[in-house]
């Protein structure tokens, strides 16, 4: 008999009035001088306002000032704001990579990711934005022979993926299944809300058919 699921706490978009549970949304908090703050862990003291992930949205609550009316307070709003979020999601979601790294939970180069694939021993497949698309193709090709159901990152460049790995540059390279691997796809889903990234992070990869290059 499988074990119940654990409930996952609600919270409410101060924009569109979604409900969601609080993991998939983003926090903010207001600092002691009055700024909005965005809460990456969605554990600083005091009271939260929270927005779907979507650049929009994070938007329309700066116009509408809706985080006034969330905090009962004056709000003091940064320009770039958007800009901030986005910034934080792709440090943390980088950050876990590396950390998956130096666990030997993740490995990069083409061989490496085709014997992970080949192995079904991959559960997130990240693919540099500014990489060939032939080498691209290869390694999608090899995922839908192995029929594996993996969702694909296209969300860094080859320096970023690099910076992860101790490298210079990276291309291709794969996380393996375990607790990393769902963190560094938590944060990345509110990346792709926020920053709009193609393809979208839960498109399994064996489906994306690469036309999108960069």
């Amino acid at each position: 008999m499988a074990a119940p699921r654990k409930h996952q706490p609600q919270r409410s978009c101060i924009v569109t009035r979604q409900t969601l549970p609080r993991e998939e949304l983003l926090r903010f908090v207001l600092s002691p001088a009055g700024e909005v703050v965005f809460d990456l862990k969605a554990a600083l003291p005091g009271r939260g306002a929270w927005l779907l992930p979507d650049r929009q949205v994070i938007e329309q609550a700066v116009q509408r000032r809706a985080f006034n009316r969330a905090f009962k307070a004056q709000a003091k709003v940064a320009d770039d704001l958007p800009e901030q979020v986005e910034q934080q999601l792709r440090q943390a979601a980088l950050s876990t990579l590396s950390l998956a790294r130096k666990a030997g939970e993740a490995v990069a180069g083409f061989e490496k990711v085709r014997e992970a694939l080949r192995g079904q021993e991959v559960a997130v497949l990240l693919e540099a934005k500014d990489g060939a698309r032939d080498g691209r193709e290869k390694i999608l090709r090899l995922l839908r022979a192995v029929q594996a159901d993996v969702p694909l990152l296209m969300s860094f460049d080859s320096a970023e993926l690099g910076l992860a790995f101790g490298r210079e540059r990276v291309i291709h390279a794969a996380m393996k299944p375990g607790g990393l691997a769902r963190k560094l796809l938590q944060h990345a889903r509110k990346l792709q809300g926020v920053a709009g990234d193609a393809p979208p992070v839960d498109a399994p990869a064996q489906e994306w058919t690469g036309t999108h290059d960069e």
